[in-house]
């Protein structure tokens, strides 16, 4: 068996002590099996387990070198085999969305404006913090609606589907407003161990999301399309309330990078590969573990069990969690891996049902910045979020997804909200103007 020969960081682990065992969760997976039954279940469970041992013996030897890279400009001229390549890793980094000296600018910009008013914004850890309750700045504006940015995000967009929506109207990007970081180095962080966000439990729960995931449930997980949004579309990742659940489907969750950031510099980790993942960790929490710890790899000897109110790694209120201990099939030590180096003006780009992390450890030398810009596409839900959202754009005020944040439109240096949207009314529209 591979192995990455690296300590791994002391995350904690998913278990049922810890775990919460409402016992409306064994009602749920009840739910699930009265509509597909036992039989179909284990059928999955052990065609995902049987594919997982050649898919992390891959990324454990390979590691970072799973994740493509390739230009901007590339993007826009790959054909059918190379875009399947990509869904099928279900992350890649785009280098240069906009030149260095631009995101260089982006950083300087936004650094002068957070020192100048740094009493006054919060964020995560509380005590001095850096992951930033800022979502109106000029750099996040500016990175949100660049002219090239909204045009991958349309890009990355189609490479979904709708059976609703031939067309693809949906591929218009809308703007979703997150938040900032500038991490400086050697604070270390334990707030973002190994996560899928979009939900928790809903995905079980939620019976638009759990229809999703059909083809799982049903005994065909070689069926199932992790770029379908037919269904998506109607999902509610935002069932449970919680302060870690967007109520906006982000097909693709994303970085912008405005400085750049190395392995060990508190940069992103991730587990690359999203078809089988998603489907191991919706099928886990119907399997119990053999005694013999010699048969953990061995998915025959799990025991089905509907009975157990445990979901390994959800709370309503937070995100997915995963840990080596509760998925021990995705062998997350070995493949949870560093993305490449990013540099100033470079992307990440993630599927939104992929498990990730940030480094605890920021061992470089400078700060680690990045801009959450992630390509929303254009749907019913979305675009009812934007409208309220616009509301906060317009006030100053902290979106409708991230409570607690300061009143912006008192910062020293604010920058109104009529000269911060480039791109025209193309970005006008994405930040909800009627155009």
């Amino acid at each position: 068996m591979p192995s990455s020969g690296n300590e791994w960081p002391d995350w904690p682990e998913c278990t049922a002590e810890t775990g919460e065992l409402d016992p409306e969760n064994i009602k749920i997976k009840k739910e699930i099996v009265a509509l597909y039954g036992e039989a179909a279940l284990r059928k999955s469970w052990l065609a995902v387990c049987e594919r997982l041992k050649s898919l992390t013996d891959e990324i454990a030897t390979k590691r970072t070198a799973t994740i493509p890279e390739l230009a901007y400009d590339d993007v826009f001229k790959l054909g059918d085999e190379e875009k399947q390549r990509l869904r099928d890793v279900g992350c890649f980094v785009v280098r240069g969305l906009v030149p260095e000296k631009v995101a260089s600018d982006w950083f300087e910009d936004l650094n002068t404006y957070v020192e100048e008013n740094k009493p006054t914004i919060t964020g995560w850890p509380a005590e001095a913090p850096f992951l930033l309750r800022l979502y109106w700045s000029r750099t996040q504006m500016e990175a949100r609606t660049h002219p090239r940015a909204m045009a991958l995000h349309r890009e990355l967009n189609e490479f979904w589907h709708d059976d609703d929506d031939a067309a693809k109207s949906f591929a218009e990007p809308l703007v979703y407003a997150d938040a900032c970081r500038i991490r400086p180095p050697g604070v270390p962080f334990r707030g973002l161990g190994p996560h899928i966000d979009a939900g928790s439990l809903a995905r079980w729960a939620d019976p638009d999301y759990r229809k999703v995931y059909e083809k799982i449930w049903t005994g065909n997980p070689d069926e199932y399309e992790p770029y379908d949004l037919t269904v998506r579309k109607n999902a509610d990742p935002a069932l449970f309330p919680g302060g870690a659940h967007s109520h906006v489907l982000r097909l693709w969750q994303g970085w912008t990078a405005l400085t750049s950031a190395d392995a060990h510099e508190g940069s992103l980790m991730l587990f690359p590969e999203v078809k089988t993942s998603i489907a191991y960790v919706l099928l886990r929490p119907f399997f119990k573990p053999p005694g013999n710890k010699d048969d953990i790899l061995d998915a025959e000897k799990w025991t089905f069990d509907a009975e157990d109110p445990w979901f390994p790694g959800v709370w309503r209120d937070t995100s997915q969690e995963l840990s080596p201990d509760a998925f021990p099939h995705l062998r997350l030590k070995e493949c949870l891996v560093h993305i490449p180096k990013v540099n100033p003006g470079d992307t990440v780009w993630w599927h939104c049902d992929m498990c990730h992390a940030v480094e605890i450890e920021h061992s470089g030398n400078g700060f680690s910045s990045v801009a959450y810009v992630a390509a929303t596409p254009t749907t019913k839900i979305n675009s009812a979020y934007v409208k309220r959202q616009l509301e906060a754009f317009m006030s100053g005020s902290s979106p409708e997804d991230f409570p607690g944040g300061c009143n912006e439109s008192a910062l020293k240096g604010y920058p109104g909200s009529n000269t911060t949207i480039l791109n025209g009314d193309i970005g006008r529209k994405a930040i909800g103007f009627a155009v």
